[in-house]
């Protein structure tokens, strides 16, 4: 009968891994819980903010009060027609990496960046041609104050895939079992487009 040989360095693998495994499943991973709870949180500061917009509105028996420039509704609505879209592009992004396909992904997800450049771009470009300012009456300090919150939220996200794009420089680093922080941008991006849509209503249509 032959002798097995016990290898010591294979035994030593196999607890390592087994340890691993055992660590993993200990500690389960609650990030994507978290990022829920941080979104839930910031959306009760524009809920808490369109409740005030609202309650101007109300109280006031004109609304934009009298004197108040006409907003235009071209550059509003393209931007909004942009940050929709860019919703499904990111999306595009999302699926390309759950086939590891990474090189559709970082093309995905530099197009909606791109697309979320825009949206900021329209936004100064509109800023530049109002003409009221912020202290001009309510109406415009909740209009400067609403908008510019969200486009500093549109800012990070842009930030926050710009970084997902930077981090796919390393290979490996994002495939069909990994891609945690492209889910976690798609998620963030997907809260400020609806935050833009309930925006654009309040502002421009209401």
């Amino acid at each position: 009968m032959q002798s097995q040989i016990i290898d010591p360095a294979k035994i030593e693998q196999n607890h390592h891994h087994e340890a691993v495994e055992a660590h993993h499943e200990a500690h389960p991973d609650h990030r994507m819980f978290g990022l829920v709870v941080f979104l839930i949180a910031e959306g009760m500061i524009f809920v808490g903010m369109f409740g005030a917009y609202l309650a101007f509105r109300s109280m006031l028996p004109v609304w934009p009060p009298a004197g108040t420039p006409e907003l235009e509704l071209l550059l509003p609505g393209v931007n909004t027609i942009i940050l929709i879209s860019s919703s499904f592009v990111m999306h595009k992004g999302d699926t390309a990496i759950k086939t590891n396909d990474v090189k559709g992904m970082r093309t995905w997800l530099a197009i909606t960046a791109a697309m979320g450049a825009i949206f900021l771009t329209g936004q100064i470009y509109e800023y530049t041609h109002l003409e009221f300012g912020l202290t001009t009456n309510l109406f415009a300090s909740a209009f400067y104050v609403l908008t510019g919150f969200h486009g500093l939220h549109v800012t990070i996200g842009v930030l926050a895939i710009l970084a997902v794009l930077w981090r796919s420089r390393t290979p490996g680093h994002y495939s069909n079992e990994k891609h945690f922080g492209i889910e976690a941008a798609e998620l963030y991006w997907h809260f400020v487009d609806v935050i833009w849509i309930i925006l654009f209503g309040l502002l421009y249509l209401l």
